[in-house]
């Protein structure tokens, strides 16, 4: 699998979800769903959307932890780092759905 950029993919996913926010401009430590104006069912959909383009797994207890710019990055590449290396943060062994 090729490195893959979070930062390209919060990005593109919250651009996504509203087109009419220009990312560049978000504080990256602001929480999104204020700054982007985004409800719940938005954020809901970014959170799926991650799941769907990364194949990631966010579970509800980790919401909080994409609430910001730099937390979404940084969880996603934890998870990402976490798949490469062959297991899950709880010592699961990823597999393909």
């Amino acid at each position: 699998m090729s490195e893959i950029d979070a930062r390209k993919v919060v990005q593109e996913e919250l651009n996504n979800i509203a087109p009419e926010i220009d990312i560049a401009t978000i504080d990256p430590a602001a929480d999104l769903r204020e700054a982007m104006d985004i409800d719940s069912m938005d954020f809901l959909n970014f959170i799926t959307a991650i799941h769907h383009h990364l194949g990631i797994n966010v579970p509800e207890i980790d919401y909080p932890k994409l609430f910001t710019l730099d937390g979404a990055i940084a969880y996603i590449d934890a998870k990402l780092k976490s798949i490469k290396e062959g297991a899950e943060p709880g010592g699961h062994a990823t597999t393909s759905p």
